[in-house]
Parts: C-alpha cells; sequence; structure tokens
C-alpha cells in the first residue's frame, strides 16, 4: 500500500453525547445491535432529556440526536418526528450543537429539522439491492433508492451532512467502490457533504445474524482507495472503537483518514465496543505525530448554511 504524505498531521473528533428519543425500529436488520421492538422502548421525555443535558461537562459541543424509525405511515410518525424537532430545540436552547441520525425522513420532516440542526446524517451502508435480500430482507428503508434520495434532498436543502459505508454485512468490494462513486457524485452536484464513515461491521451480542466481523488488516487499503475516489473536501472518518488494534488506526491516518467521530461516553449503535480513554488516545497519537483536536458538528464552511434558530447563541 502507497502511504501518503500529502496530509496534514491533524486528526480532529467531535465533543459529542448521544441522546436517544426512542429504540424502538420498525426495522430488522439482521446485525443491529440497537433496535427494540414497538413498545419495548419508552419514548424520552423533554423533560428527562432537560436533566440529561444539565449534567454534560462543559467541553460537550455536540448532541447527537439518533433514532429509531417509526413507519413513516404510523399514527404516532408526526409526534415521533416533533419528539426530535423539539429535542433539537432544546439543545440549541441549552448551548449545545444538535446533529440528528433518525433514519428516512419525508422532504417535509427533513426541512423542518434543518431549522434546530447545525448538521444531520444517514449511512448509506452500501447501495447494492443484493443486501435486500440477506441483512436487509426486513428493513424497508434501507431499500438504496431511498437512501440516495436522502442525500439528494440534503443537498437541496443545504444541510452540511454526514454518510458513511458500513463494510462487511456481505457485499462485494465493487458494491463498495460504487457506494463511495455515488456519494461523490451527489456530493458534486450540491456540495454538502462533510463526512464519509467507514465503519466496519463488528459482532455484536444483541443481533441476529452474528456474522463474521470485518476483516481489520483490510481498513488501510479501503481508505486509501476511498481517499482517491472521494473528492479532497470530504473528511474520511474512522471509528476508533471498532478498529481492532492501534497499528491498523494508525495505518488508516496514513491512508488519509482524519476524523475520529463523536467520542461518546457509549456508543449506541455499538453498545460492546467502547471508546478509548481521551487522554490515553491522544498520548497515543502524539507519539505518533499525530495532534488530536476537537471540531464541531458544522465545519466552517457552511456555518452560512444555518438557519435563523440554529446560529450560536451569544
Amino acid at each position: 500500500m502507497t502511504i501518503s504524505t500529502d496530509y496534514s498531521r491533524v486528526v480532529t473528533y467531535s465533543r459529542a453525547y448521544t441522546i436517544v428519543p426512542t429504540y424502538e425500529c420498525f426495522n430488522r436488520c439482521s446485525y443491529c445491535n440497537f433496535r427494540t421492538d414497538i413498545g419495548k422502548s419508552p419514548w424520552l421525555s423533554l423533560s428527562q432529556a432537560r436533566e440529561i443535558l444539565k449534567t454534560l461537562p462543559g467541553e460537550v459541543t455536540e448532541i447527537l440526536i439518533l433514532s429509531g424509525e417509526v413507519h413513516p405511515k404510523a399514527p404516532d410518525r408526526q409526534a415521533w418526528s416533533e419528539r426530535i424537532y423539539d429535542l433539537g430545540k432544546l439543545a440549541l436552547d441549552m448551548g449545545f450543537m444538535p446533529h440528528t441520525n433518525a433514519g428516512i425522513l419525508s422532504y417535509e420532516e427533513m426541512k423542518k429539522l434543518k431549522e434546530v440542526n447545525v448538521s444531520m446524517g444517514l449511512m448509506l451502508e452500501q447501495i447494492t439491492p443484493d443486501l435486500l435480500l440477506t441483512v436487509h430482507r426486513h428493513a424497508p428503508s434501507k431499500i438504496p433508492a431511498l437512501r440516495l434520495e436522502q442525500l439528494h434532498w440534503a443537498g437541496e436543502l443545504r444541510i452540511p451532512f454526514t454518510t458513511g459505508l458500513l463494510l462487511g454485512i456481505g457485499e462485494k468490494e465493487t458494491h463498495r467502490w460504487d457506494t463511495l462513486e455515488a456519494i461523490t457524485h451527489i456530493h458534486q452536484r450540491w456540495g454538502h457533504i462533510q463526512e464519509v464513515i467507514l465503519q466496519p461491521y463488528n459482532v455484536g451480542t444483541k443481533e441476529a445474524w452474528q456474522g463474521e466481523s470485518f476483516q481489520p488488516e483490510m481498513l488501510p487499503a479501503l481508505v486509501e482507495r476511498a481517499r482517491e475516489i472521494l473528492p479532497a473536501d470530504i473528511t474520511i472518518q474512522i471509528p476508533p472503537n471498532l478498529v481492532a488494534s492501534d497499528s491498523v488506526l494508525f495505518q488508516c491516518l496514513e491512508a488519509g483518514a482524519r476524523d475520529l467521530g463523536g467520542i461518546v461516553p457509549k456508543d449506541e449503535v455499538n453498545p460492546d465496543y467502547e471508546h478509548s480513554n481521551l487522554e490515553l488516545l491522544t498520548r497515543k497519537l502524539a507519539a505518533r505525530g499525530w495532534q488530536l483536536k476537537p471540531r464541531l458538528p458544522i465545519y466552517p464552511q457552511y456555518e452560512g448554511w444555518l438557519t435563523e434558530k440554529a446560529q450560536p447563541q451569544d
């Protein structure tokens, strides 16, 4: 693998905390360690969220609003979208910067949520329809065309956006390149994608599938290829808690990854994989010549896209 030398030695991360409106989800992705069945997860109330946010240390800037999906035709769909909106507004009012990832949204829902979010996200995972016959057999919102439409809508609405690939869920290598090319084409039209996450699948204790974890030694070469495909202004993100070793993480950085995502107390999507202590991670990176720096959930070039409600408070 050719080692890139054209990048600075700065790696970023977000000082984040995750709140979950509900774990209930009508999708049944067989590798999921997050979801619960309908009726098994009480929705987070605004008063509960306020108490949580009041306890957070001052260095936290990003509030990731991460939700299971309510069926688009369910009678409580409107209440669900309003709850997510209200949580974003609450976070803003308390001085935080919300970033919402709530799955497939209608155009109007996305437009509304832009009012109270500095950025949003949705994982493409993989755009091959082959997975609809396997791990996504019971996941209607994982239809690739629907997810690609979400990225287009976010661009049209001028929403700073994060997307990404889930690696090792049954896709072929060519499917990964196709997914990266699709992201590239959408970004070239709208210019709104801040980050692409390359997330290796890791076996969890709650999932139904329990396939084999993505082979970590394959990740650095994949990062290098992704860096060749993606536009230079899209940052590649690697979740450090899902990388098997420090050696692989450092190789990914040398190959062009430049962000570690939100360093949170609990990875809600991968609860079996804890993040390293931030101070220890900083020291390890420094020992290899890397400087770890915090960032905001909106990159500076997109600040002009913020709605009036989402503007930072003086």
